[in-house]
């Protein structure tokens, strides 16, 4: 569950893939097509990452930097929680962890889009345990994010709109043409496929990070866990399944050829 990129859980999408999540974390090329061009340099972070002629973990989360800077918070206030069991201090040093990565960032003068929304992401979950004073709503936020994207996934199904379709489009420059053209329904099902394979990511983290929710504090540890473990990682396990539906050089063979141009 690029330009948008999905939630890893908190998730770390900052739009729906649509175009994030995790909200918490496909060769030739796509000029194969014709009119797809291939993703600009360095655009390979998320669901652009679907696109290249290869695909890469480590480019898809982020790299090393992307991965620590979304996982770092999460694991500090599960770790300090679990030493203190005090609410406050967990808080305040998850909160202080994902300032200091944007901090570091502004420094440098380096993209901040990733460490922002995990800034964004970590103060929600900060302020909503604060006012409740429950540890475990500290995940809260990261949970109704995955529900909201489960939903944007099976209804785009729904009305015929696969969200996965939608966002490569948008990243190759295309319209929407692949939805009713009867010549790229290979494609058009592929997208339907894909668009599953996200809705599974959330639909599988609801599964086990729920009931840990509703257990309450005694398993916060293992809602911090569960949630690190599905966040970036499980996200790039389905991002590069979704490379093979639709970026590969297989799923590349389904798109259109370009009609020749006729000769002057």
């Amino acid at each position: 569950m690029s330009p948008v990129r999905p939630p890893t859980d908190d998730d770390a999408p900052v739009a729906p893939p649509a175009a994030t999540t995790d909200a918490d974390g496909d060769g030739g090329d796509a000029g194969d097509a014709g009119s797809a061009p291939p993703p600009a340099a360095g655009r390979t972070q998320g669901m652009a990452a679907v696109l290249g002629e290869d695909f890469s973990f480590a480019d898809a989360v982020g790299g090393v930097r992307g991965l620590v800077e979304s996982t770092a918070p999460g694991l500090v206030f599960v770790v300090v929680y679990v030493v203190t069991r005090a609410l406050v201090p967990s808080l305040l040093a998850s909160a202080g962890v994902a300032l200091a990565a944007l901090v570091i960032r502004l420094a440098q003068c380096t993209p901040v889009t990733q460490a922002l929304s995990g800034v964004v992401g970590i103060a929600v979950g900060v302020a909503w345990a604060w006012w409740t004073g429950r540890a475990q709503d500290f995940f809260a936020g990261g949970l109704l994010a995955n529900a909201g994207y489960l939903l944007a996934m099976v209804v785009s199904v729904a009305v015929r709109w696969p969200a996965v379709g939608v966002v490569v489009a948008l990243l190759r420059g295309e319209d929407m043409a692949w939805r009713t053209d009867p010549a790229r329904a290979r494609e058009r099902r592929r997208y339907v496929w894909a668009t599953w394979v996200m809705a599974a990511v959330f639909g599988l983290r609801l599964a086990v990070q729920v009931p840990l929710y509703l257990a309450g504090e005694s398993a916060v540890g293992a809602l911090g866990t569960a949630k690190l473990a599905m966040g970036l990682p499980l996200f790039a396990v389905a991002l590069w399944i979704t490379w093979l539906l639709v970026g590969s050089r297989g799923a590349r063979a389904d798109l259109p050829r370009p009609r020749p141009t006729p000769p002057r």
